[in-house]
C-alpha cells in the first residue's frame, strides 16, 4: 500500500501520541507537526529528523506531500482547523468531540462526504481490543436481546475550564455505545443531572439516561472529583451479562451466564401469573490480545483512505455524540427532563 503523507496538527497533550502511533503505521508517512509554538512541535519530534516541525497551517495544507492530517488542537477551534483541511483536499482525523456544536459538526461531515474525503473521529475506546470484542458479543446475538447498559468513568480528574463533565468525560462512553449496539437500537431521547458542589461553574458530577428504541435503558456516571478511580461498563442482555473493567488488564472482560428469566403461564379463563426464576451459569473471562488503541486508530484512517469506505467512527458517529451531549446539556438545563435526540445525523 502507498503511503499517505500525514502532518499532525497540535504538539500538546495529544499531539505527541498522534506521532508516535503515525510513525509506526506502515501505511502513513509523518511528513509535518504543525503547532503554534515551533519550538514545542520541535521538541516533540525530537529524533524525527526526516519530519518538518512548521507553525504555519497554511505552509502545511500547500504541500502535495501530505494528504491526510490529524487534528490534536482544542474543540474550540476544530471547525477552522478541519475545514480548511477538508476543503484543501485533506483526509482527515480529529480528535474528540467533532466539534463545539452539532451545527458546526454538520458544516464537517458536509464538507467532507460532498469532496469524498475520509472524516474520521479519534474515539479511541472504540478500538480497544476489549471494545472490539464487545462489539461482535453485542452484534453477534450473544448477549440476547439489550436490555440495559450501565457506565461508570470516575476519577480524580482535571476540571476543565471550558466544558463541563459530561462533555468532556461521557464522549467515551456514547462513542462505545454507538459502536457497540446492533443496527435499529437508537437513543431516542436522554435526561441529565448534574451538580457543582466545588463551585467550579460547570458539573463536576452528573449522571446521564438514555431511552433506547426497543425498551432498553443506558446510564453513563461520570465524576471528575471522585479520589478512586473507576472505568467499568455493564451490558445486560436476555442471555447473558457483559462487564468491561477496563482497569484489569488481566481481566477486562467477564461474560456472565447469570440473569433473570420470567416465564407467563396462562390458564383458560386465569390471570396471568409470572413465575421469575434466577440462572445461574458460569463466568467467562476471554483471552484478549493487548494492543495500543490508538496504534489500530491509524491503521483504520490509513486504510479507510486507501481502500475508499468508511472508517468504523466516521464523522456521522461524532454527529450522534454531538446529538447526545446537546440533548443532555439542554436536559440539564431545565432541570433534567427528558430531551428527544435529533435523529437527522444517523443516515
Amino acid at each position: 500500500m502507498e503511503r499517505i503523507g500525514l502532518a499532525v496538527i497540535g504538539a500538546g497533550y495529544w499531539g505527541p501520541n498522534l506521532v508516535r502511533n503515525a510513525q509506526a503505521t506502515p501505511g502513513l508517512r509523518l511528513e509535518y507537526l504543525c503547532d503554534l509554538d515551533v519550538s514545542r512541535a520541535r521538541q516533540v519530534l525530537g529524533d524525527y529528523s526526516t519530519v518538518r516541525a512548521s507553525a504555519s497551517l497554511d505552509e502545511v495544507l500547500a504541500d502535495d506531500a501530505v494528504g491526510a492530517v490529524a487534528i490534536a488542537t482544542p474543540a474550540g477551534t476544530h471547525l477552522k482547523v478541519a475545514l480548511a483541511a477538508l476543503e484543501a483536499g485533506k483526509h482527515v482525523l480529529v480528535e474528540k468531540p467533532l466539534a463545539a456544536n452539532l451545527a458546526e459538526g454538520r458544516r464537517l461531515v458536509e464538507a467532507a462526504e460532498s469532496r469524498g474525503l475520509v472524516l474520521m473521529l479519534d474515539h479511541t475506546y472504540c478500538y480497544t481490543p476489549a471494545v472490539r470484542r464487545l462489539r461482535e458479543l453485542v452484534r453477534g446475538g450473544e448477549l440476547g436481546d439489550i436490555q440495559y447498559l450501565d457506565s461508570v468513568r470516575i476519577n480524580l480528574g482535571l476540571v476543565q475550564p471550558d466544558v463541563d463533565v459530561l462533555w468532556d468525560l461521557a464522549p467515551h462512553d456514547l462513542s462505545v455505545f454507538g459502536a457497540i449496539l446492533p443496527d435499529g437500537v437508537e437513543p431516542l431521547e436522554v435526561a441529565a443531572h448534574g451538580s457543582d458542589p466545588i463551585g467550579a461553574g460547570r458539573a463536576c458530577v452528573a449522571h446521564l439516561t438514555i431511552r433506547l428504541t426497543g425498551g432498553a435503558m443506558a446510564h453513563v456516571h461520570v465524576n471528575w472529583l471522585s479520589p478512586t478511580k473507576i472505568r467499568t461498563m455493564v451490558i445486560g442482555g436476555s442471555s447473558r451479562t457483559v462487564v468491561w473493567d477496563d482497569l484489569n488488564p488481566s481481566q477486562r472482560l467477564s461474560i456472565y451466564d447469570r440473569g433473570v428469566d420470567r416465564r407467563a403461564d396462562l390458564g383458560a379463563g386465569e390471570r396471568e401469573q409470572a413465575i421469575i426464576s434466577y440462572r445461574v451459569g458460569d463466568m467467562v473471562a476471554p483471552a484478549l490480545t493487548e494492543r495500543e488503541a490508538l496504534r489500530s486508530v491509524m491503521a483504520e484512517f490509513a486504510g479507510s483512505i486507501a481502500e475508499g469506505r468508511r472508517p468504523l467512527t466516521d464523522g456521522r458517529s461524532g454527529l450522534r455524540v454531538l446529538a447526545l451531549l446537546e440533548a443532555a446539556s439542554e436536559s440539564l438545563a431545565t432541570g433534567g427532563t427528558f430531551v428527544p435526540v435529533k435523529t437527522e445525523v444517523a443516515a
